[in-house]
């Protein structure tokens, strides 16, 4: 077990224990996740990058959009995570049984995720390596799907092709493993079978997907599990952090000191506790750190490129950061979670647009996505993420 280095407690002590304007109160937030999911509403759209100007019944997506294109288009991973993304967000707000056009419009996503399992490019058929981004579609996909099925928002009109879309997904995130090290990686060596360097923030989110799929009755090999959550422990530094890909060494880079590893910090402690392989000491100093470094973040939010020195932090790192670091949050012992709350609020609410949406792309159609993981966040203190081993029913 890694202790978080004093120093850095010290430095987030001091910060926790500054002034700070007063957070937005319960009705505050109440509004803003009505106009969030009036805004997700607002933002579903058709296939073929067409716009919510589409007849509703042809309305069933939420695509994330980043510079990645397959032949032009946003590829499938991406329509497939950004919708799954939007529907957890918009059954977990308050009121989702009695809002006849949320569940609505959700009905629509749940069908296109089970549709999109017959996409040739979701096939883990031709799969041979190299930047792929299908894996994000297989655990997005999975993880909505599991959840649904849990909270018995699954009707009996759709319940086979969702149970049939739910294997589909978990077969996907078992063969894309990677080969030799076990994890996760979208950005791989060309090769099927070539050995690479499982990411963290793909591993923890990937794991967490498998949690919820055995909660939801799914057989989850144990084996898979467990050298994932390897993965993320050999990654931990001597300083607290997280690299960004692979193991921790002695000459760790500077991008993958805690400046730059704020987001995947707050994931991966949060998974390995979840797992019962973490400590509830290492999930506070990753919420400390990123309050802390939290501007380091905000330089890149909505900016053009990816990953840009000195940390080398990419714009989706932010909306994504949010929303782990809130799930950290109520791992927390209680007397501690309403402060960190406050923190974590704050700092939302000071980057929501007008509007009420929150983006941290350059691209008006990932507010979709940025405004899903800020209610994720918001809404963090009524989720219950599942845990590993799963608990008998």
């Amino acid at each position: 077990m890694t202790r978080t280095p004093p120093l850095v407690l010290a430095i987030c002590t001091a910060s926790l224990l500054a002034s700070q304007p007063a957070n937005p109160g319960p009705e505050e937030l109440d509004a803003a996740v009505r106009q969030g999911v009036a805004v997700l509403l607002k933002l579903q759209e058709g296939p073929d990058e067409k716009r919510a100007a589409e007849e509703e019944a042809q309305r069933a997506q939420w695509p994330y959009e980043g510079v990645y294109r397959v032949k032009g288009q946003i590829p499938i991973g991406y329509r497939v995570g950004g919708t799954a993304i939007a529907v957890m967000a918009l059954v977990r707000a308050p009121g989702y049984a009695e809002d006849t056009t949320r569940t609505a419009a959700v009905g629509r996503a749940v069908d296109f995720l089970c549709e999109a399992i017959e996409h040739p490019l979701m096939s883990t058929d031709d799969f041979d390596g190299g930047y792929d981004v299908r894996i994000w579609g297989d655990i997005q996909g999975l993880l909505c799907l599991s959840q649904l099925t849990t909270l018995g928002l699954v009707g009996e009109q759709r319940r086979e092709r969702v149970d049939k879309a739910i294997a589909f997904y978990l077969d996907g995130v078992l063969k894309l493993e990677m080969p030799q090290t076990g994890g996760w990686n979208y950005a791989r060596p060309a090769g099927r079978e070539t050995k690479g360097n499982p990411s963290v923030f793909v591993t923890a989110v990937a794991l967490q997907a498998l949690f919820a799929a055995a909660q939801a009755g799914c057989s989850v090999p144990a084996p898979v599990v467990d050298r994932g959550l390897t993965v993320l422990e050999k990654a931990r530094t001597s300083a607290g952090s997280m690299v960004y890909s692979g193991a921790a060494g002695p000459t760790d880079r500077t991008s993958d000191g805690v400046p730059g590893a704020t987001g995947r910090m707050t994931l991966a402690e949060t998974t390995l506790v979840l797992a019962g392989r973490g400590s509830v000491a290492n999930v506070r100093g990753a919420v400390d750190a990123f309050i802390v470094h939290w501007e380091w973040l905000n330089k890149r939010r909505a900016r053009p490129g990816t990953h840009e020195r000195p940390y080398m932090v990419a714009p989706y790192y932010f909306m994504f950061a949010h929303q782990y670091a809130a799930q950290a949050v109520e791992l927390l012992p209680r007397s501690e979670r309403e402060e960190y709350r406050r923190r974590i609020n704050e700092l939302l609410f000071s980057v929501r647009q007008e509007d009420g949406s929150w983006n941290d792309r350059v691209f008006a159609r990932s507010a979709g996505y940025g405004t899903a993981t800020a209610l994720t966040a918001l809404l963090s203190p009524g989720i219950e993420p599942a845990r590993w081993p799963p608990a008998k029913p």
